[in-house]
């Protein structure tokens, strides 16, 4: 109440009904979640720039080692490309694995179609 012993002035209606929530676990709790899903979508946009700034150039290192493969190469050279082409294939795997991670976080509410 303001000093007056009137009515409660609008700063202090609005921290009175602050404190009210925070004194409420339930409307404690739907903070944290709404806080926690927030997050979680920061998260997968992270996921989702890093997958699309690792899958671009990896598609052309793995479509580089696969091409030096269709040449004659040295045993040495021919080696290294089926090394590289392994590799690229890992990293590639690892990728969909960010990919499988990120859309359980996609709220059920989304129209867009996960492109990469």
């Amino acid at each position: 109440m303001s000093k007056g012993g009137g009515k409660m002035t609008e700063p202090e209606e609005r921290t009175a009904a602050s404190a009210s929530k925070e004194n409420n676990p339930d409307d404690r709790t739907r903070s944290l979640v709404e806080e926690y899903e927030a997050k979680l979508d920061e998260v997968a946009e992270l996921i989702a720039r890093v997958r699309h700034e690792i899958n671009n150039p990896l598609a052309g290192v793995l479509g580089q080692a696969q091409l030096l493969l269709r040449e004659d190469l040295s045993d040495k050279a021919r080696k290294r490309a089926v090394t590289i082409e392994e590799l690229a294939l890992r990293l590639r795997d690892v990728v969909g694995q960010l990919r499988d991670i990120q859309k359980p976080l996609k709220s059920s509410g989304d129209d867009e179609s996960d492109s990469g």
